[in-house]
């Protein structure tokens, strides 16, 4: 027996033909982006509050590291990011949550980049997601055929199957490694 860190998870919850299907076409999609078919992007969100978790961390023996806790707990600060690799990652944050008006405004936004370029090189940009509410709201469903229009199609992941995702590297390398272990004042810190 060993000692290993717990997991939450939810690969129990995935049905793996519609994962396995859906993997299938994005591969098929990263293919087409590195031959220069396409344009791919990755957009997710994430959260942080003012009080990240304590970890394990190495200090001296005999002595614990301790984290003093802020006034306040402060509000959660939401992140969407947008991941084009080797090329750019460009992101919002937001003290609350990102409702489908945001989400709107900045899918019209990548949906005139895209069809500039798609009038200038003619690739369509395609950004892959997963299923949230937010992303399939009727407000947003609406504007698909605009968007599609001009060149900017999206691609959503199966339930349940958040690891398909690039972007979620960066979040994690965010959590862990460059805020692990932090106690922020304020929301804006």
């Amino acid at each position: 027996m060993i000692w290993k860190r717990t997991r939450a998870s939810h690969r129990g919850k995935q049905d793996a033909i519609e994962k396995a299907r859906k993997l299938a076409d994005l591969e098929m999609l990263q293919w087409a982006a590195a031959v220069g078919e396409i344009d791919l992007c990755y957009l997710d969100e994430s959260g942080f509050c003012l009080w990240l978790p304590a970890s394990y961390s190495y200090f001296f023996q005999g002595e614990q590291k301790r984290l003093e806790q802020t006034e306040r707990r402060g509000k959660r600060i939401r992140i969407l990011g947008l991941l084009q690799p080797r090329q750019r990652f460009d992101y919002g944050l937001v003290v609350g949550s990102f409702e489908a008006e945001r989400y709107i405004r900045l899918m019209d936004e990548q949906a005139r980049q895209a069809q500039l370029q798609f009038e200038a090189t003619a690739p369509i940009r395609v950004i892959v997601q997963e299923r949230s509410p937010v992303h399939t709201s009727q407000s947003v469903k609406a504007k698909w055929q605009e968007w599609q229009a001009c060149g900017l199609y999206c691609f959503f992941l199966p339930k349940y199957c958040s690891e398909l995702n690039p972007i979620e590297t960066e979040w994690h390398q965010l959590k862990a490694h460059q805020l692990c272990g932090q106690m922020f004042d304020h929301e804006l810190d």
